[in-house]
């Protein structure tokens, strides 16, 4: 069974691994205060490898992902596009939940027993959404959010191939939610390997239609579209770490307009 998991949970440790490395390839400025105290506030010692990851992604995007998720939209209506990303919500109730209780949020934890329930039901295995109509809000929690609720930091800002802007914290995460999944136990104990890899890419092209317009906005009036992203991550972590009970904290916008400094007067929203 582990051989099996072995195959995605190797390619993310080995994401992590890089990150590791390339957190570490760059030095802060000693010489000059002003500089060091920006280098610190940034928390983006490999910034130039960054950039240059970045970049790939970016044409990974144009060619490949974007294209595809346009197709996506062309032929798939809004209203089956949200029935896709409920039945994909609704399948990470196991980890949600799971989360939930590390965090100590019983509540949460109830609210997400009983959106599976009813929507898994009554919304038609998840594609539909009738618990939030019955005052069941949706919420989401990964076990990067549950290391930062236990105090854990978050580590320097990288950006990864294909899985874009995160921090050793948060790939940490991944690592773990991937062996929590329910799913992909059953993929290794039914040699189903291709489950976990189609809902991998059915999963990117939901969350790049999500991000359609706000991606294209935020890349057509961002001065620096690699700061913007990462600003808007890191706001977004935040928000959702605290579970967007902050509200003095400026957090970004993921379904409105951007200036080229994303961060004033704008709401977060997860967008998974």
């Amino acid at each position: 069974m582990w051989a099996v998991l072995g195959n995605g949970a190797k390619r993310i440790g080995a994401l992590f691994l890089v990150s590791i490395m390339i957190s570490g390839c760059a030095s802060a400025p000693q010489d000059d205060p002003e500089a060091l105290a920006e280098f610190k506030k940034l928390n983006d010692p490999a910034e130039p490898t960054n950039r240059a990851i970045f970049e790939f992604n970016r044409g990974a995007d144009r060619y490949v992902i974007k294209p595809v998720t346009g197709a996506y939209r062309a032929v798939a209506p809004q209203e089956v596009r949200d029935g896709v990303h409920n039945f994909l919500q609704n399948l990470r109730a196991p980890i949600i939940f799971a989360n939930d209780v590390m965090q100590g949020e019983p509540k949460r934890a109830g609210t997400t027993v009983a959106r599976f329930l009813i929507n898994t039901t009554l919304g038609i295995v998840g594609f539909g959404d009738p618990a939030a109509s019955l005052g069941f809000e949706s919420h989401d929690e990964d076990f990067g959010q549950t290391l930062a609720v236990w105090g854990v930091g978050e580590g320097p800002y990288v950006m990864l191939p294909i899985f874009g802007p995160s921090n050793p914290r948060d790939v940490t995460g991944k690592v773990v939610d991937f062996f929590l999944d329910p799913i992909n136990w059953w993929a290794s104990n039914t040699d189903n390997d291709w489950v976990p890899i189609t809902r991998a890419v059915v999963t990117g092209v939901d969350a790049r239609d999500q991000l359609w317009n706000v991606l294209n906005d935020l890349e057509r009036t961002s001065v620096d579209f690699y700061a913007a992203i990462r600003s808007l991550y890191r706001q977004r972590r935040m928000d959702e770490i605290k579970n967007g009970g902050d509200a003095d904290a400026p957090l970004p916008n993921l379904t409105g307009e951007f200036d080229d400094n994303p961060s004033p007067n704008v709401v977060a929203q997860s967008g998974k």
